[in-house]
């Protein structure tokens, strides 16, 4: 491979640094982009790929992250999203484990490590991709275009579309799926050290193994071996694609063909497209019933009945991501529901987007093939190589995907613009001297802006308030961003607020039940039960088995004396959730005002069989056996219940009262001494007996069912009293 070093490296307005000094440059500037995430929380999709996910926990098997999928489903269900990265999880475990639990500075901390370890790589791979794999004569790689590839690494360090990425924790499946992306290439690339008609298998194996790796941190790995093709056909074949098919067109292919058998080419691609082919099989089948299915809006134009609409949508969208890489202003945690509008007609004055991105596509293509340039040719065919491929599993050319635009698959995309653009610098500076000082202050002020840019983001990635507020000016139609909004204001304590952003998220999407069902809820607090009610029922008419909304449906009609529907309600719900502790609790409670105590024994015991530590199911338990003059058996609930939850007060108290009725004083004060000391000080007793009712209770040998808000700490102390009365 006889390749010269790029006329325009030398041009491009960068100081020429040594290979240590340029990687701590670029590492440092990938750096400050995103250092200021480091201490940010949990947010939007880490609650449920991190906070809610067994799979971290130390106490799980670890063989299930090899069982379930990225967000702790089992890949056999159908509700599973099908998302195959058990390397990325344990990572995460990792983390949990070395900080005893779930803080998030950790990390955060290894993504912004692993984007500065990635960013330093892209050196070596901008290197190769323009200059081409020279080494000296002790075998050491020659970097050709030092400046080139130093400047394409650092709009690559700097780029804001890369924040949902290393800001947002769950993009450390993005990040650790660049990193052996990155390997894989690099390892391929040493299959050919021994000249160009030599090259080692064993190095290709090891680039097709950690394609596999690539693969399980995520799906999008497998498409390295496609840029390790074309890196093998342009680089090192050093063909010429526009010169090949003028001749396989004039049917003078045999010398060719031949020259391919001779380099190993078609070997070296058969290894590659087994290696592939397996892969893909391999996950094919690990996602075992199939592949996931998603709605209509998470990807509204893959659901468009007319062929050509769905076509002009798919291109929009993709103008609309070459828009995220040129212009990084206008970036969003979820695009989805509204937020791109669907184009219905010719006359959609927006159609003009994809037609402008396939004229500007068409042009670097004709650039790419037919410039006389060589440098020219193999910079920006290796640019779209880079664009392109890492993008294809997103396109939704092959299968559907779940979103309309997603920042974080443009991760290694970036990197085919990044060196376009630093061709584009080079090709300036070196064309354009008289401007020189003007393309140098140009490049320096995109860099700075795009550095601004990149810790500004990150800042909204600190906490879930910042990044949903942000979207508002960026997507005011996505429904979706309004329901987080609210949610988070509604976690808050904020519900007055929250109730504007839930109204506006069913407004905008008048079928989104689960703001319907936050809104029902807020309302049912509130008092306002007919609204909740009209709200709820809808809910569940759009989605009969949303199985929390019926529950919640229930406890209104329980509110509004509406038994037998509540009942019902509460039945549905644990119809479509088998295992459905809180609803379980919550038709115990039906039962027990409609004084069918069996049952709501009954359903309270299904309670706590399915979550031992519900407390409030055990503490009713006792309450009621008490009140039905079952002490003994309350007796034994209460002690079984503690032995579950050994710090529990209330369910102290409830026992405390059931062994002084029956004359068991001693024991009792104990435990009224215990409930004391462990709570001294906490103003509300969820579940206790209000004071009068106390004091009765054990004079009298009568009790009465639970309610919230009254002070445990007196009722303890009067407890207290009356047993010492009693064994004076």
């Amino acid at each position: 491979m006889v390749l010269s070093e790029p006329y325009w490296d030398h041009h491009i307005p960068l100081p020429k640094l040594g290979p240590l000094h340029s990687r701590l440059v670029t590492a440092f500037v990938a750096l400050i982009c995103f250092i200021n995430s480091y201490n940010g929380d949990f947010v939007f999709d880490d609650s449920e790929a991190i906070i809610n996910n067994k799979d971290l926990n130390p106490d799980t098997p670890l063989s299930n992250i090899w069982k379930n999928d990225f967000w702790g489903s089992n890949l056999s269900s159908n509700s599973s999203h099908k998302s195959y990265r058990p390397l990325t999880v344990l990572t995460f475990r990792i983390n949990y484990l070395l900080a005893g639990g779930l803080h998030p500075i950790g990390f955060h901390m290894l993504n912004v490590a692993l984007h500065c370890v990635i960013s330093v790589l892209m050196i070596d791979v901008f290197a190769i991709l323009i200059g081409g794999l020279v080494h000296d004569g002790r075998g050491v790689k020659l970097n050709l275009s030092p400046k080139a590839s130093f400047l394409a690494a650092l709009f690559f360090a700097a780029h804001p579309v890369h924040t949902e990425s290393v800001a947002g924790i769950v993009g450390r499946a993005d990040l650790l799926c660049a990193l052996f992306f990155q390997l894989s290439f690099l390892v391929y690339c040493k299959a050919f050290q021994g000249g160009d008609k030599k090259f080692s298998v064993l190095w290709i194996f090891s680039s097709i193994l950690l394609c596999a790796v690539a693969m399980l941190c995520k799906e999008q790995g497998i498409t390295v071996l496609g840029v390790n093709a074309a890196f093998d056909i342009l680089m090192v074949c050093n063909l010429d694609i526009y010169e090949l098919a003028h001749r396989l067109l004039s049917r003078r292919k045999s010398a060719d063909i031949g020259g391919l058998v001779s380099s190993g080419l078609l070997m070296r691609l058969v290894l590659l497209f087994l290696g592939g082919s397996f892969l893909l099989y391999a996950r094919w089948r690990i996602m075992g019933t199939g592949p996931p299915s998603f709605t209509e809006v998470d990807n509204p134009a893959s659901f468009a009945e007319n062929v050509i609409l769905r076509i002009v949508n798919y291109n929009y969208y993709y103008s609309l991501n070459a828009w995220l890489l040129l212009c990084p202003w206008w970036l969003c945690f979820d695009w989805s529901m509204g937020c791109v509008p669907l184009i219905k007609s010719a006359t959609d004055w927006r159609i003009v987007w994809p037609l402008l991105l396939w004229c500007c596509l068409m042009g670097l293509v004709y650039q790419a093939l037919c410039s006389q340039d060589s440098n020219k040719r193999r910079t920006l065919t290796f640019g779209l190589v880079l664009l392109v491929i890492p993008f294809l599993p997103a396109s939704n050319l092959f299968f559907r995907v779940g979103f309309v635009i997603a920042e974080r698959v443009l991760y290694l995309s970036s990197a085919g613009y990044c060196l376009i653009l630093a061709y584009t610098v080079g090709y300036c500076s070196c064309h354009w001297k008289k401007h020189k000082r003007l393309l140098k202050a140009a490049t320096l002020t995109l860099l700075c802006v795009n550095v601004a840019r990149s810790a500004q983001r990150s800042q909204h990635w600190r906490s879930e308030q910042s990044l949903f507020t942000s979207a508002l000016s960026v997507c005011p139609l996505n429904a979706k961003v309004h329901y987080n909004v609210g949610k988070n204001l509604a976690d808050r304590g904020n519900q007055s607020a929250a109730v504007k952003y839930y109204r506006e998220a069913v407004r905008l999407h008048p079928k989104y039940v689960h703001a319907m069902n936050n809104l029902g809820n807020i309302l049912k607090e509130r008092n306002e039960l007919e609204e909740a009610e009209e709200l709820l029922s809808s809910a569940v008419h759009i989605q009969p088995d949303f199985a929390a909304a019926w529950m919640n449906l229930g406890i209104v009609q329980n509110s509004l004396k509406k038994f037998d529907k509540a009942e019902q309600s509460y039945l549905n719900a644990i119809k479509f959730r088998k295992k459905y502790p809180d609803c379980y609790y919550n038709l115990g409670r039906l039962y027990a005002d409609l004084n069918r105590s069996i049952d709501a024994l009954n359903a309270w015991r299904n309670a706590t069989m399915l979550k031992p530590d519900h407390s409030l199911a055990w503490n009713n338990m006792v309450i009621l056996l008490d009140n039905t003059g079952n002490l003994a058996q309350a007796e034994l609930i209460g002690k079984e219940a503690l032995k579950i939850l050994p710090k529990d007060h209330t369910i102290m108290f409830s026992l405390a009262n059931v062994l002084g009725k029956q004359k068991k004083y001693k024991e009792s004060e104990g435990f009224f001494l215990n409930a004391l000391k462990i709570n001294p000080n906490v103003a509300s007793c969820h579940g206790n007996l209000d004071l009068p009712r106390t004091v009765a209770a054990i004079r009298h040998g009568t009790s009465a069912p639970l309610t919230p808000g009254q002070d445990s700490r007196t009722c303890v102390i009067i407890g207290m009293a009356l047993i010492r009365e009693l064994l004076a």
